[in-house]
């Protein structure tokens, strides 16, 4: 399983100070069916937990999801900050989704050399 962050994740998980080992438990539990909410089109909705506390008074995280292959974190936010995400937002989610997931490892690979995204590497 290859585990990527966006450029914006990256960001938001740096300035959070999420580490890559919280990213992988919480793709290890999306892989068990363990997921927060499935939002359709290959989009999961997953809590991960703050640094020293729990997963409740966590994060959010939207993450385009092929079971077995792939994982992205695209966008997070604290429950503090918003409740949810809105319909529209869900909906374009999915659309991204559609075209990230059906990237050809070329085509990854350009991604990655330019900054798109960053692979979590395993410990």
């Amino acid at each position: 399983m290859r585990i990527f962050k966006s450029r914006w994740f990256q960001r938001f998980a740096w300035k959070e100070g999420i580490a890559d080992a919280v990213l992988r438990e919480a793709v290890a539990r999306a892989e068990k069916g363990q997921m927060d909410a499935d939002l359709g089109g290959e989009v999961i909705k997953q809590r991960i937990a703050r640094p020293g506390q729990g997963r409740s008074r966590g994060y959010r995280t939207i993450i385009f999801f092929q079971r077995g292959a792939k994982a992205f974190f695209v966008y997070g936010f604290s429950k503090s900050q918003r409740a949810n995400i809105n319909d529209d937002e869900q909906e374009q989610f999915k659309e991204a989704a559609k075209l990230v997931l059906a990237l050809t490892e070329t085509q990854l690979a350009v991604r990655l050399r330019r900054g798109d995204f960053v692979e979590v590497k395993s410990e």
